[in-house]
């Protein structure tokens, strides 16, 4: 096919020797499969700033941060300057996240490098070596969901150690190679720990994944995987290998709680009714 503009650079460098095929295009980028030597990639055309519609908002910007001061004022006095050191801070924000996924040994795809706005990486296939499927367009049996749930908590809870929340993952952001799945798209991953919305993000993850795969494992429906992650990396003890169990004390604490309250009140109950018949019988009403 005929070289994309951007793509054109990254040719003329030796990065990519043949531009294969268009693989989709999105929101925020163009993805197509590209040859790299005797390897086929992934090459990620980010938009512009003004053909993009995906929002930068606050809430995912929030605990992102700049070690250059003079940038850093400019994003903050939204300056034209600034304005496209933001742009670049954004289009950049995917990348650290995927280096950092791939160095937690989460399943991404491997980064293979980011120039002028397009992202080199791994291509995802299927067993006949073609794009792999995302996890929206593949059916599962009961015994499988829960495998590949388990599989999505890991991965969670892995990036979470990384200091990471994904915080857009669906079935739409997840591939699957025969190996399991893969996660894709980071622009909006934020940073655990400076992120006020973090445990929103990752609960809303985790739900997302826990509601898909559990049209076809219902047990699914009734863990509490967010609550136990989130606990268990606010109290400091997350870790990659981490056991889950999809409990969460908290859970049985309110249940305990609103047991003991119904049995208080029965309590109460019984012993209005005992005073009532007291004083029945010392009046000598008698049913």
């Amino acid at each position: 096919m005929k070289v994309p503009k951007r793509l054109q650079p990254l040719v003329d460098d030796g990065l990519i020797d043949e531009v294969m095929f268009q693989l989709m295009s999105g929101k925020e980028a163009q993805v197509f499969v590209v040859r790299c030597g005797d390897q086929l990639r992934c090459a990620k055309v980010y938009k512009e700033a003004n053909k993009r519609s995906f929002k930068q908002a606050a809430a995912y910007q929030e605990g992102r941060t700049t070690r250059n001061s003079r940038r850093a004022r400019a994003m903050s006095k939204k300056s034209r300057y600034g304005q496209k050191e933001q742009e670049s801070s954004w289009l950049s924000a995917e990348v650290d996240a995927l280096y950092r996924c791939a160095e937690a040994g989460v399943r991404v795809p491997t980064p293979h490098g980011f120039v002028d706005g397009v992202l080199l990486m791994d291509l995802i296939t299927d067993e006949e070596g073609d794009p792999a499927p995302r996890l929206d367009d593949v059916a599962f049996d009961a015994e499988t969901a829960e495998e590949f749930h388990g599989i999505m908590m890991v991965e969670i809870v892995r990036m979470l150690c990384a200091g990471l929340v994904h915080g857009d993952l669906s079935e739409f952001n997840v591939l699957v190679e025969p190996e399991g799945p893969v996660v894709i798209d980071l622009p909006q991953a934020v940073n655990a720990a400076g992120n006020n919305n973090a445990k929103m993000m990752l609960t809303r993850d985790v739900n997302n994944m826990t509601a898909y795969f559990g049209q076809y494992n219902r047990g699914l429906l009734v863990t509490h995987y967010a609550d136990e992650i989130w606990d268990l990396y606010e109290h400091g003890n997350l870790h990659p290998d981490s056991k889950l169990t999809g409990k969460y004390n908290k859970v049985a604490v309110e249940a305990d709680i609103a047991t003991m309250l119904r049995i208080i009140e029965d309590a109460k109950e019984e012993e209005e009714s005992r005073k009532e018949r007291k004083r029945a019988a010392d009046d000598g009403v008698f049913d």
